[in-house]
């Protein structure tokens, strides 16, 4: 594994974005970890992060393309530091665009976009937290492609959850993959999670134990599917 993925990991955990417990998801499902992408809230959290969607998207996708696209709301602030953090690491400069929940009647900017103009042409990479439903890539999808003729490189969350979709046979990144045709990557995956934190120490505790990896496999043998 990539030492920006392993740091990652850490970096989740140490910010209280990924815990591990017994929580309720909105799907009604009992998971053994919660991921709150809300926790990233200082500064350097946030530079932070843009660095590692920076690497994982060069990974992914390479740099050839012109825009980071973040769906509203939790996708505004990773475009942004997304473009920032490219421009400190690779001298790429790219512009940003977002979409708003409710459209904007007045001024220069008016309209359900906000950040740069997108163009016939634009070559598009668009930054989620993790998708579990694929909701809000539905709902932005169309919008891109009525803004202009853009052309979507691909989709990089933070987390794969590895859990089934709405169909309940693949993911929910690998019903994107094939309702749109274009890729889906993510900085890690929960398998990566898991193989790197069970028994490891960080912060002064094991983060997954024995048990709790245990009620991850138990976890995946009735919601898991493959990457």
């Amino acid at each position: 594994m990539e030492a920006y993925k392993r740091e990652f990991i850490e970096f989740m955990v140490g910010s209280d974005v990924l815990k591990f417990g017994d929580f309720t998801l909105k799907s009604g499902r009992k998971s053994p970890f919660f991921m709150n992408a809300g926790a990233y809230v200082t500064g350097e959290q946030l530079h932070r992060l843009g660095l590692y969607y920076a690497q994982a998207i060069n990974d992914a996708f390479g740099l050839d393309f012109d825009v980071v696209f973040g769906p509203a709301y939790k996708g505004i602030p990773l475009a942004v530091v997304t473009a920032i953090a490219l421009q400190e690491l690779y001298g790429k400069e790219v512009r940003y665009c977002c979409n708003r929940k409710e459209a904007k009647d007045h001024g220069a900017d008016a309209g359900n976009l906000l950040g740069a103009e997108l163009r016939d042409g634009d070559r598009v990479v668009m930054v989620e937290d993790v998708t579990t439903s694929g909701k809000s890539i539905d709902e932005t999808y169309p919008i891109l492609k009525a803004a202009a003729d853009v052309d979507v490189k691909g989709l990089i969350v933070s987390l794969n959850r590895m859990e089934v979709g709405k169909g309940g046979e693949v993911t929910a990144q690998k019903e994107i993959e094939q309702r749109y045709g274009f890729p889906v990557a993510s900085i890690v995956s929960m398998a990566e999670v898991r193989d790197y934190l069970h028994g490891r120490d960080v912060g002064g505790r094991v983060v997954i134990d024995d048990a709790t990896s245990a009620a991850i496999d138990a976890y995946y043998e009735q919601y898991g599917a493959a990457e």
